[in-house]
């Protein structure tokens, strides 16, 4: 993909973007269907043996999307913003299915290359706690970002998640418990 066609993409995204954010459900819809195009076009590449799961990565790529979409930054890029969490589920993927190699691999160089912005301690931090977050499984990385990002009470997240209180309290206590370590870990 040439950085033209990059920069394209990204004029065309941004604005829709923004206006969803600001409450435009029609300019969210289109924005993620050209997110959803070009995340399935780059996955086909990525994947060339996995195409039934292709779908799969784009739908937990665009619904990580809309869960963290209150993160994000409008400085950044969206397309940016958009790859660097398909990055991540696509090691999640990879991890999952035993791809060798597959863990150092770039996702899309070109793209994150000529997208990314310089990197600023806010920036760092909300890709340290992505990675993070990613390291749970499901339910306890979801009962953090309902109660600790998305600041819903335990007993809103227990009606969210479908789960009682007191799973979610233990949810939340586990994943904490769990980041610790992997802080711990890398240090």
């Amino acid at each position: 993909m040439s950085s033209n066609s990059i920069e394209t993409f990204e004029a065309a995204l941004k604005p829709l973007w923004l206006q969803a954010q600001a409450g435009d459900e029609v300019a969210y819809g289109q924005a993620l269907g050209m997110m959803a195009a070009r995340l399935r076009a780059h996955l086909r590449r990525r994947l060339p043996g996995a195409q039934n799961d292709v779908e799969d990565i784009v739908q937990e790529v665009l619904l990580a999307l809309h869960v963290q979409r209150g993160t994000y930054d409008p400085s950044v890029p969206v397309s940016a913003w958009c790859f660097a969490i398909a990055r991540y589920k696509l090691v999640d993927y990879w991890r999952k299915h035993g791809r060798t190699g597959a863990l150092h691999d770039v996702f899309d160089e070109r793209a994150l290359d000529s997208a990314l912005v310089s990197e600023d301690p806010d920036a760092t931090a909300k890709r340290d706690l992505e990675q993070l977050l990613n390291a749970l499984p499901e339910a306890q990385r979801r009962a953090i970002e309902l109660t600790k990002l998305q600041g819903l009470s335990v007993l809103e997240a227990a009606q969210t998640l479908g789960a009682s209180e007191s799973a979610v309290k233990v949810q939340v206590h586990r994943g904490l418990k769990k980041m610790m370590q992997i802080v711990r870990y890398r240090k």
